[in-house]
């Protein structure tokens, strides 16, 4: 048997990993292609050469390896399994006596070092790629800057200089509507030029910009140096038809310093971003000791009281010994409107001084927020491998569809639903709505009990997409039921009794009416008897049992009319109005739980209200059938005669 399972475990594995291999390079290359349509813009018409392309991809696919791994590996367990069970491959394993558990022994320990491969990965060689292609990013924004500038709002990628262009052609290259900002040494020698249109190009050694400019006007104020230290400095305008300026850039493609990306966390490893989040909580905590002190030194300057004695004097006032408002009427009134004056010129200051702390404090709690997100992120992506293969593999023993069809469906899906959760508690945890812990465990959290359902499903044979379970299911949890379907048979053996059946309907009609009057269905049903305590309502499980076996004896007939009126019973259902479950665990559970509870007390009240209907419709058709039939023995007994 050890032998035999020891076979297995390599068979399912050489299956498992031909297929995990031709998966991780289809979802790898999705995912790249997935990102390379958001910087395709940064790439077209720049010119760059096939080594830069050749790092831009290489970085790019190393940076999409660990997010490939556990999407490939929901869709090859699936495929696997589907495979085995569409040809009745995983139906002879369990007949051995092999469980489900057992077969799955082999893809648990490669899925487990996968997942050690993906974590050591994220923590060594991702941190170097991210941060590559950060820089080769920047960089290949800045190469050609005349194909950056955007319609409609100022664009600064070039030195010294605010650009504005109201409209461009993308295939002639020309720019219309331009407003330029020259900044050369300070801002009172700023230039703002206006043309009609114009057009930037490079020079061939790409070290200079040359903007040819069309139908315009060159404001400048003057230098105070060229007008011999006058006080008044004037500007100068000039209007042109033609115009080339000259601008200094550096088109040459080389990397940017590093330095500039020292706060993105994604290119760290843990170790660097533990280092890191110590490194900034000591500086954030002497900024935070540094505003701290600048606040008690100037809190509670008030009306010439020491700025030394700010606390004690503010005791005095919280223990009412100096009345503010007393000192404050006593003074002239020149100085309460120099008092009033002062203290709001301070409270805007102040203001605007916490103004500015917030946003560097709140700068820096971002910075924090991302090296912890990413720190966790390291450990939930690993993670994720394990996850997806506890779904993938049970879905397809369940589903046993093997190919690319449904597999590919439900392995998109799953993705999707975990993308989502994912990356909306990535979200809220950046911006500090939530935790962080919260943020990052909301999509495991869905998942996992997802994974336990699946696996408890296959391993119990469970028939998990069975179209009349899952209806049965909905039908019966919203009190959905079907009308009453009876045709005329073709042979009947025995008649229907029609006198004895009267003389039940009529007993039922006394039963029916007796009921009614017992049980006040239109008021609001007992939480007690609901919820806590077991009853039983025998009378109208009886009612229906002889209901029933009038149906089953009129059902003989070949008259059509009392076919049609027999149709018009309701199918009662007899437990559905007294309680939500038969166990009363069940039914105390559900009421604890809140909105549960409340769900099921008013779906109990909405089933004592239709029991009424109910029993109004069977009285009715009680009346009907006697009517009728009483009608039809009499015809058939003046016929006879």
């Amino acid at each position: 048997m050890n032998f035999r399972i020891k076979k297995l475990d390599i068979f399912i594995a050489k299956q498992f990993l031909l297929l995990f291999a031709g998966t991780f390079f289809i979802c790898l290359f999705v995912l790249m292609m997935q990102f390379l349509w958001r910087y395709v813009d940064d790439l077209i018409g720049k010119g760059l050469t096939m080594d830069v392309l050749g790092q831009f991809f290489w970085y790019m696919a190393l940076m999409m390896i660990p997010q490939a791994l556990p999407l490939a590996i929901l869709l090859s367990s699936l495929i696997t399994f589907g495979n085995l069970g569409e040809s009745s491959e995983l139906t002879a394993i369990k007949a051995s006596g092999i469980s489900l558990m057992q077969s799955f022994r082999s893809l648990i320990v490669i899925t487990v070092l996968i997942m050690c491969t993906s974590f050591v990965f994220q923590n060594n060689i991702g941190p170097h790629a991210n941060m590559k292609l950060a820089q080769l990013l920047i960089s290949m924004k800045q190469k050609s800057p005349e194909l950056e500038i955007p319609e409609g709002v100022f664009y600064d990628g070039i030195p010294n200089s605010n650009i504005y262009v109201q409209k461009k052609n993308i295939k002639t290259g020309k720019l219309y509507g331009i407003m330029i900002y020259r900044m050369t040494e300070s801002y009172e020698d700023a230039a703002i030029i206006l043309a009609d249109s114009g057009m930037l190009q490079s020079t061939a050694e790409k070290k200079h910009l040359v903007l040819s400019l069309w139908s315009g006007e060159w404001f400048e104020n003057m230098r105070e140096s060229d007008l011999g230290g006058s006080a008044a400095v004037p500007y100068r305008r000039e209007t042109f038809t033609d115009k080339k300026v000259i601008l200094d850039f550096d088109g040459n493609f080389s990397l940017m310093d590093a330095a500039a990306l020292s706060n993105n966390a994604a290119g760290k490893s843990l170790s660097q971003i533990r280092f890191d989040i110590d490194s900034l909580n000591e500086t954030y905590d002497s900024i935070g000791n540094a505003f701290w002190n600048d606040t008690k030194r100037v809190c509670f300057p008030m009306m010439g009281i020491s700025k030394h004695d700010s606390v004690s004097q503010t005791r005095l006032v919280q223990s009412g010994k100096i009345d503010i408002d007393k000192l404050y009427k006593k003074m002239p009134l020149e100085k309460q409107q120099l008092a009033m004056s002062t203290a709001l010129s301070n409270v805007q200051r102040e203001t605007s001084d916490l103004d500015f702390k917030a946003m560097m404090t709140q700068d820096n709690e971002r910075i924090l927020r991302n090296h912890e997100l990413e720190a966790q992120n390291k450990f939930t992506l690993a993670l994720q491998c394990l996850i997806f293969f506890f779904i993938g593999a049970p879905l397809g023993a369940i589903i046993r569809k093997g190919g690319l069809g449904m597999p590919i469906i439900v392995s998109v899906l799953v993705f999707i639903i975990y993308y989502i959760l994912d990356n909306s508690g990535y979200r809220m945890s950046r911006q500090g709505s939530w935790p962080i812990w919260v943020g990052h465990l909301l999509a495991p959290a869905v998942m996992v009990p997802l994974a336990v359902f699946v696996t408890y499903k296959a391993m119990n044979d469970s028939m998990v997409f069975n179209a009349d379970a899952w209806r049965r299911f909905f039908t019966k949890a919203f009190g959905l039921r079907s009308k009453r379907s009876i045709q005329g048979k073709e042979v009947i053996i025995e008649p229907p009794h029609y006198a004895d059946d009267n003389a039940k309907l009529l007993k039922i009609n006394n039963e029916v009416r007796g009921y009614s009057a017992k049980h006040n269905l239109k008021s609001p049903p007992n939480i007690i008897k609901v919820f806590f305590k077991y009853e039983e309502d025998h009378d109208i499980e009886e009612i229906n049992d002889e209901l029933e076996d009038v149906i089953r004896d009129l059902s003989n007939t070949r008259d059509n009319q009392v076919l049609h009126l027999i149709n018009q019973y309701p199918v009662l259902m007899v437990k559905a109005h007294t309680r939500p479950f038969d166990r009363r665990w069940l039914n105390a559970l559900s009421a604890i739980i809140f909105p549960v509870g409340i769900f099921f007390y008013f779906r109990m009240w909405r089933f004592r209200l239709r029991l009424l209907r109910d029993l109004k419709v069977i009285r009715y058709t009680d009346t009907n059938i006697v009517n009728y039939t009483e009608k039809r023995m009499d015809r058939l007994t003046k016929e006879a005669e």
